[in-house]
């Protein structure tokens, strides 16, 4: 094999290996609350009112995986038995715009961990803190609060409209716009 040659076939295997970009994915993450206080703490629960003691890392809402594995908690701690494929049932539907303790990642995820008054219960030490995450992700998917590119597509029978985040929204107070299959 001559030298060109040679040089030729490193160089070109040099551009594969840097052309290519594949999403890291963290099987075993580290928990990003390993160093919070695993004691009971009293705390005023107010809607809306960001939650400071919860620090959600950013990659969990951009990463396809992250949101897909959501989709999967979801349906596997029967989040739907409470929320209905996020469209409300017994507890508050996750597609729509009002979220009454705020739809910020912190929000969410504290609501998971730590329940609210009157229905949500606490699943703190129940579900780990990066399926915490994960399923904070899938949630804001539900309502569009996730890049498009991250969205795992629904099942077609569960699909009444287009996809949350594909749907165009209404400029408020006009009623003429209707999102339509």
């Amino acid at each position: 094999m001559s030298a060109t040659r040679l040089l030729g076939s490193i160089v070109v295997a040099a551009l594969a290996l840097c052309g290519c970009e594949r999403e890291e994915r963290n099987y075993r993450p580290t928990p990003a609350a390993a160093a919070r206080d695993r004691t009971i703490t009293l705390s005023p629960l107010q809607p809306g009112g960001p939650d400071a003691a919860i620090v959600v890392p950013s990659g969990y809402e951009e990463s396809a995986y992250a949101v897909s594995e959501g989709q999967r908690l979801y349906r596997w701690y029967n989040c739907n038995g409470c929320h209905a494929n996020g469209g409300g049932g017994m507890g508050p539907p996750l597609m729509d715009e009002e979220w009454i303790y705020g739809s910020a990642p912190a929000n969410v995820v504290a609501s998971i961990l730590e329940g609210r008054p009157n229905g949500m219960p606490a699943f703190h030490g129940k579900v780990p803190d990066h399926q915490a995450m994960q399923l904070a992700a899938y949630v804001r998917s539900l309502s569009g609060l996730v890049a498009k590119d991250a969205v795992p597509a629904r099942s077609d029978h569960l699909r009444p409209k287009k996809r949350e985040p594909s749907t165009e929204r209404p400029a408020p107070g006009d009623s003429s716009a209707q999102a339509t299959p």
